[in-house]
């Protein structure tokens, strides 16, 4: 019998073809939800030696478990915070991810959420639907000439910094250290980042070392007229002090292509109309998609072949 390659995460017909021709030797597998993955693993573990996920389903050491000829995993997009790597390593397992396919579209989609959240678009357009007229709703500020604090300067970080650069923004940073290849400055705490910025974007990974990274003090930092932009993991966000800063006034708006409860909404921020909500699609275009599953068949690919991958998670 062929061995497997089990599918975690949700592709397209066309996508699923593509690796499916592209290693005719293996039977794919796909099981893009929880039930019908624990029906795969139990149907077909003996088998399985590649895994294609996403950081946020992930790949737990309980599943590893089960995966006796396991010997790859790989993550679509950046992300592989669920992928229980300590366990893939203590096997030999390889992990990769497709680190770099979908910079642009993350960042410009940051850009995109930034300029809603702040301008009131949605709150607008629905506005102009009921019949309500500018002269009405007052003077939406603008973006230029503001200070944009990036948490997280990894490639997307500096992706959006380069797009806040054609807005004129005065541009500062905080990561773990700063980074020798970064000019814009850097803030040694959070805290004093959120201080200092207009508007601040999360695009940090996520798991139990970011987790509620942004709270109530952050926030409160931030201040009345800040923006804060989501585009990492909803889990690096307080769900409960982000609506509870917004429905007092203590935040200005923010703008999230992630949250905690991601499938469903969030429950706390759905009738603000001072939040601008996507279904954490910041990462998928036709280009970005196409990148990642092309990035996911060359690390399959150099795996089998005995070579490095193509982006391995160090």
């Amino acid at each position: 019998m062929k061995p497997v390659l089990l599918v975690l995460n949700f592709n397209t017909p066309e996508h699923l073809r593509l690796m499916a021709q592209s290693f005719a030797d293996f039977e794919l597998i796909y099981a893009p939800d929880a039930a019908q993955a624990e029906a795969a693993i139990a149907a077909h573990g003996e088998r399985v030696r590649v895994v294609l996920t996403v950081g946020a389903t992930g790949l737990s050491a309980a599943q590893m478990q089960r995966l006796p000829a396991l010997t790859l995993v790989c993550a679509m997009g950046a992300g592989y915070e669920n992928v229980d790597l300590a366990h893939a390593r203590g096997r030999g397992i390889a992990v990769g991810n497709g680190a770099g396919t979908n910079d642009d579209c993350v960042a410009d989609h940051a850009m995109g959420l930034l300029l809603a959240a702040r301008r009131g678009i949605s709150h607008q357009d629905r506005l102009v639907r009921e019949g309500v007229w500018r002269t009405a709703i007052g003077f939406p500020p603008h973006v230029s000439h503001k200070r944009l604090g990036i948490l997280g300067m990894g490639s997307i970080g500096r992706k959006i910094a380069q797009r806040a650069l054609g807005f004129e923004m005065q541009i500062a940073y905080h990561n773990r250290r700063p980074r020798a290849d970064v000019a814009h400055a850097y803030f040694g705490s959070l805290m004093e980042l959120a201080a200092w910025a207009d508007f601040l974007v999360v695009a940090l990974p996520g798991g139990a070392a970011t987790r509620h990274l942004v709270g109530a003090q952050v926030l409160d930092a931030l201040g009345p007229q800040g923006v804060l932009v989501n585009i990492a993991r909803g889990s690096v966000v307080d769900t409960q002090a982000l609506a509870a800063a917004l429905r007092e006034g203590r935040l200005g708006a923010a703008g999230l292509d992630v949250y905690e409860s991601e499938p469903a909404p969030p429950a706390e921020l759905v009738a603000l109309d001072k939040v601008v909500l996507t279904p954490h699609v910041g990462g998928w275009s036709p280009e970005a998609v196409q990148n990642s599953v092309e990035r996911f068949i060359a690390n399959m690919r150099c795996h089998l072949e005995g070579r490095p991958l193509v982006s391995p998670v160090q």
